[in-house]
């Protein structure tokens, strides 16, 4: 297929950070409906398919960058240069929001999400630009998650309790636990700083959901026709949602906190499902009459695409600023402004659930309107 701009995949990518913005801005963390939080560990929830459904995402997209960097005469080294630049801006900006509202360098979570993307992109850089990349990434990919697998369930490694064991898949007592309070003591997420949901060694199976999605972009940019490769795309995700359902029940629970290997395939097969339909409805062999209707439809996810990232940095210092900045009372007391800002919509409904969707949903209106206008006047931040 021509390298020409894939409308499903701006689609797809501004589904999945719109799902990102709703499910991290409840009105009230205590009133949320289950699917719009993360699985408490083991299993999984429409949440939990947001992240790695970004990674295939930045995947099917590195192919494409690669090869326009590649048509303006850079060579490897110079594409490799670039892809890295990229990462240190996106790692530096999600540092940057682990600093407020504290900024102590001294407890300042490292790991996060943007760190994560960042980590994963270093990782697949080498792999994509090889140039034999399919077979390179195919061999990676399981080379990555066996030895994962293996360290998870093989290495004895203390846990916070002293207590020396191998495949302890519990919060904090696993071997990506044990890596991160080596190497990260005290800029760790979770309360008892103990573990990170976007740990070091977790990472690797991580850079596997983007490695996946690059392999679904180098079949993409083959010259088969459009409807054949959607079908070969769907029907790669049934097999890999069957593997993943097969590694959940023999090998390893389904763990987005792990990011274990049946989760990566779990997840994978969700996203080449998902995306295949979005191709099929936006870049696919439809007639003439249906594709257009399609595209006013899915247009405000195609909206949030084109500026995935500066949205989600945007929306994180929005979020923190709500519940940063001070606002006095009648009372003379003093309540972060989101206490303001979510007054009305606890008024609106007599159900706090209701509620707190309420909220989310207006939030990530707000964050539209700043798509829509930077939409409008061509303004698209890359990385």
């Amino acid at each position: 297929m021509a390298d020409t701009r894939i409308e499903s995949l701006d689609a797809f990518r501004g589904f999945a950070i719109a799902a990102m913005m709703l499910v991290n801005n409840p009105g009230d963390w205590s009133h949320v409906y289950a699917p719009l939080l993360h699985a408490e560990w083991h299993g999984w929830t429409f949440t939990d398919t947001v992240f790695p459904f970004f990674l295939f995402i930045c995947g099917v997209a590195m192919p494409y960058a690669i090869a326009k960097e590649r048509a303006r005469g850079a060579g490897d080294a110079a594409v490799a240069w670039r892809f890295a630049t990229r990462a240190a801006i996106i790692f530096a900006a999600g540092f940057v929001l682990n600093f407020i509202p504290v900024l102590d360098p001294h407890t300042v979570r490292i790991p996060g999400v943007l760190q994560r993307i960042a980590l994963c992109i270093l990782i697949a850089i080498p792999l994509l630009s090889a140039r034999q990349a399919a077979r390179a990434t195919s061999v990676a990919i399981v080379a990555l998650l066996g030895v994962y697998a293996a360290v998870e369930l093989c290495v004895p490694v203390p846990g916070p309790d002293g207590v020396v064991a191998a495949g302890r898949l519990e919060a904090g007592r696993d071997a990506g636990a044990y890596v991160d309070r080596l190497l990260l003591d005290g800029h760790l997420w979770s309360k008892s700083k103990t573990w990170d949901p976007e740990g070091l060694l977790s990472t690797v199976p991580a850079a596997c959901s983007l490695l996946l999605g690059a392999l679904a972009g180098m079949r993409l940019r083959s010259t088969q026709p459009a409807r054949r490769i959607e079908i070969e795309l769907a029907a790669a995700g049934i097999v890999s949602l069957a593997a993943g359902m097969m590694l959940d029940a023999w090998l390893m629970p389904v763990n987005k906190n792990l990011w274990t290997p049946s989760y990566v395939l779990l997840m994978n097969g969700w996203a080449l499902v998902a995306f295949a339909g979005f191709h099929w409805l936006l870049d696919g062999e439809r007639t003439a009459s249906t594709r257009p209707a399609a595209r006013r439809a899915l247009r405000p996810l195609t909206i949030f695409g084109r500026n995935a990232l500066f949205l989600f940095v945007l929306s994180g210092l929005v979020g923190r600023a709500l519940l940063t900045i001070g606002v006095q009372q009648s009372d003379g007391r003093t309540a972060p402004l989101k206490t303001l800002v979510y007054a009305p919509f606890v008024a609106l409904s007599a159900d706090p659930y209701v509620a707190s969707l309420l909220f989310a949903v207006a939030f990530l209106s707000a964050m539209f309107v700043v798509a829509w206008i930077m939409w409008r006047r061509r303004w698209f931040v890359r990385a």
